[in-house]
């Protein structure tokens, strides 16, 4: 069997060792006689399984205690409509918009009340963060909504440009949560989709400060409300056991990595590696990001000659390179170089654009 680089920005690629390990577990989890998949998320094995991967990720994020950690369904897109159902409580709170991502998260917002946009990046073709003048906030907004990586535009926002802005700030994660060491205490709340870092499509991540929790109106859904799924620990429905146990599998790998510090560094030499080739291709290639805030996991780019796009995308897969075909709403190419895509593959992709620029430069 070979296995080919997977650039593809989520579903994404697992580690290898993740899949190997759950290969060896499908038919008998550790003697249980059955499959994680087939156990009862009410059970002792399965009991074991969550609180061993809150336990891994508390570890590897740096949690606090005053933060609960939530196993929940409907991916980051029911987290759009699922956020503002709980936090708004009657106020308004503010959206910054660097991209596709948060463009919708704001847009969902607004079917469930009273939300505005503080800034835009969209007249850039959000290639930028905005600056602090064009930033208006509400000092006395519910919160305060940033998606801190943008996977369609690869537009990142460094860390260093978390700032306190006095109302709690709601992020989502999804495309490079677990990517590096993250001020987990500087935000109210953050949720990801897991199936880009974390493990399979089917799960999402919440992590949400206790003192935002109980503010949901008793109008909205049982499933919906974020005190009620806290209290009982993720499990009022069937949660999705096994991306679960994917996902605990893929904490444990990370800790071996040398934690989230570990990755940082690998994550950061896969990056300089690809922006490197393509802003020393001559004009070849284009990345279209203000260098200060490319994102260090998804990374899109164009041809400069975009009748060569189909000849890219077929010599790539010709050449065990999968995924890179930019997202629908901007053409072009994107490489998603999340934690399991090795700095080999990002070498291996590389040495191909090289290859290929020279032969059709």
């Amino acid at each position: 069997m070979t296995r080919l680089w997977n650039f593809s920005a989520g579903p994404a690629a697992l580690p290898e060792a993740v899949l190997r390990q759950a290969q060896e577990e499908m038919l008998d989890w550790h003697g249980a006689g059955c499959s994680v998949m087939e156990m009862s998320h009410r059970g002792n094995e399965f009991t074991a399984i969550i609180e061993q991967a809150e336990a891994d990720l508390r570890e590897l994020m740096g949690i606090p205690e005053q933060y609960k950690v939530l196993f929940l369904q409907g991916g980051a897109t029911q987290q759009f409509a699922q956020i503002p159902m709980n936090l708004l409580a009657g106020r308004s709170a503010d959206y910054i918009v660097t991209g596709s991502w948060s463009k919708k998260a704001f847009k969902e917002a607004q079917r469930v009340g009273t939300v505005r946009c503080a800034a835009t990046t969209e007249s850039s073709h959000f290639t930028r963060l905005p600056v602090a003048e064009e930033i208006k906030l509400d000092p006395f907004a519910a919160y305060l909504h940033v998606c801190t990586n943008e996977t369609i535009h690869g537009v990142e926002i460094p860390a260093e440009r978390i700032a306190d802005t006095g109302v709690p700030l709601v992020a989502d994660m999804s495309s490079h949560i677990l990517s590096r060491p993250v001020p987990v205490e500087k935000f109210g709340l953050i949720y990801a989709g897991a199936q880009k870092n974390i493990g399979p499509s089917g799960l999402t991540l919440v992590i949400v400060h206790r003192d935002l929790l109980g503010m949901a109106p008793l109008s909205i859904p049982t499933v919906m409300d974020f005190a009620v799924m806290a209290e009982n620990g993720s499990m009022l429905n069937t949660p999705p056991t096994y991306a679960i146990y994917i996902a605990g599998l893929v904490f444990k790998w990370l800790k071996a990595q040398g934690g989230l510090a570990g990755m940082a560094a690998v994550n950061d030499e896969k990056a300089r590696l690809l922006y490197q080739t393509i802003d020393n291709s001559g004009g070849f290639y284009t990345n279209p990001v203000d260098p200060d805030c490319r994102s260090a996991m998804n990374v899109p780019f164009t041809l400069a000659n975009p009748e060569l796009d189909a000849a890219f995308l077929a010599d790539a897969k010709a050449a065990g390179l999968l995924s890179l075909k930019g997202h629908k709403s901007v053409g072009g190419m994107r490489a998603s170089i999340y934690n399991a895509v090795s700095l080999a593959a990002v070498q291996a992709l590389t040495d191909f654009m090289n290859d290929f620029a020279k032969r059709n430069g």
